[in-house]
């Protein structure tokens, strides 16, 4: 199983993501080739050597009309609809795969946007990530990823930094309204440094591709990738994406069980959400007879063994439990990747799961609910405009 891993100790930015990804490509000049033919002619891409306190990486640059972002006396960012950014990704010649998983990550951004400024998504114009430089960030990192074919995405705790932001609508607070919609159900933390960490784009991307988030996994490591950033700080600004291959399946996990007779269902509901926070890889409840006869909860937590003893203090202080019982145990999995199915009414997004002889698909709940909730229509009848789609 080939996983990629993404450490997002400095933050996330599209050409970070891109740069990172571009080391782990077996070609990249014949990849960099490959996207500038499909670009605009007014963008370039290119990929130059750069350092970050000693740590040698890449830095990806995109140049419009000659001129890169942040030039002195660079090019200004238009203000693009949401549906010219959709028409001009619709009428590239790339991959399918590719165009799907643009399209899913621009709109991400403009719901963000929309949620942000209180307007429907049509009515949505992005000022920053629409110009041509982050559409070629964009690009680039769906395509790698596309080539890459990694069977599993997961992501470390990302840094968004702190303090204050200049952009289009002016100084913003550290994240950034949208960064921070973006960022919603993921696992941040401030960092070390001062300023914008995370941007739009790069919490955008991440929110898509990654399907899990936490320490890094086991694996056997085979190539490193390192893309830089374009600002300087105190710490080394670097992304680092692993690339490695994991046990096809088989994994090590811990059980942890607790017997639980005084805690109330909203109690217990609580605590389920605090574990799932903290790490879990699952949680779930068994109704038990106890001593003197009093009906009861078994509660159990499946973990990665690096987790536990953050997994146990909040059992310990989310439950009313006197002890926890530890059990280690093999497990079993089918190999799991996520697409993007574009439909009449929208991007689903679809999990498959392979592996012992077995292939399974199924649609992403979330996304037939918001279809379903748009179209006014059963949850049953949005899985079939994914099946007429496919």
């Amino acid at each position: 199983m080939k996983i990629l891993y993404f450490d997002c100790a400095m933050g996330a930015a599209g050409d970070m993501l891109a740069a990172a990804l571009l080391e782990l490509h077996p070609d990249p000049s014949a990849f960099l080739a490959k996207l500038n033919a499909a670009l605009p002619e007014r963008v370039r891409v290119t990929a130059e050597p750069d350092e970050k306190q000693g740590i040698r990486g890449t830095h990806f640059r995109v140049a419009v009309d000659g001129e890169e972002e942040g030039a002195e006396q660079g090019h200004a960012h238009p203000h693009t609809s949401v549906k010219e950014i959709l028409e001009r990704i619709e009428g590239l010649e790339i991959p399918a795969p590719v165009k799907a998983d643009a399209l899913a990550v621009y709109r991400r951004i403009a719901e963000a946007e929309s949620e942000v400024h209180g307007k429907p998504v049509e009515n949505i114009h992005l000022h920053e990530v629409g110009s041509l430089d982050a559409l070629a960030d964009v690009l680039a990192v769906c395509w790698l990823i596309h080539e890459l074919q990694p069977d599993e995405i997961s992501c470390s705790e990302i840094a968004v930094g702190s303090g204050t932001v200049k952009c289009a609508h002016g100084v913003l607070p550290v994240p950034a309204p949208a960064t921070e919609r973006l960022l919603r159900g993921l696992p941040i933390r401030a960092g070390e440094e001062r300023g914008e960490l995370c941007t739009p784009t790069g919490a955008a991307l991440l929110g898509h591709f990654a399907s899990a988030f936490g320490p890094l996994p086991e694996m056997r490591l085979k190539k490193t990738g390192i893309g830089t950033g374009t600002k300087d700080f105190r710490t080394a600004n670097i992304l680092r994406a692993f690339l490695g291959e994991g046990e096809d399946g088989a994994e090590t996990v811990l059980e942890l069980r607790c017997n639980l007779d005084d805690s109330t269902p909203e109690e217990i509901g609580f605590a389920m959400e605090r574990l799932f926070e903290a790490g879990a890889l699952d949680v779930f409840t068994a109704p038990i007879g106890m001593k003197k006869n009093r009906p009861g909860i078994m509660l159990t937590v499946l973990c990665k063994q690096e987790r536990r003893d953050e997994l146990l203090r909040c059992l310990f202080r989310h439950t009313g439990t006197l002890g926890v019982r530890e059990t280690l145990c093999p497990r079993y999995t089918l190999r799991r990747s996520l697409r993007t199915v574009e439909t009449e009414a929208g991007p689903v997004r679809v999990k498959t799961a392979e592996g012992f002889g077995v292939r399974r698909e199924k649609p992403e709940y979330e996304d037939l609910a918001r279809i379903a909730r748009e179209k006014g229509i059963s949850l049953r009848q949005a899985a079939a405009l994914l099946e007429k789609t496919t």
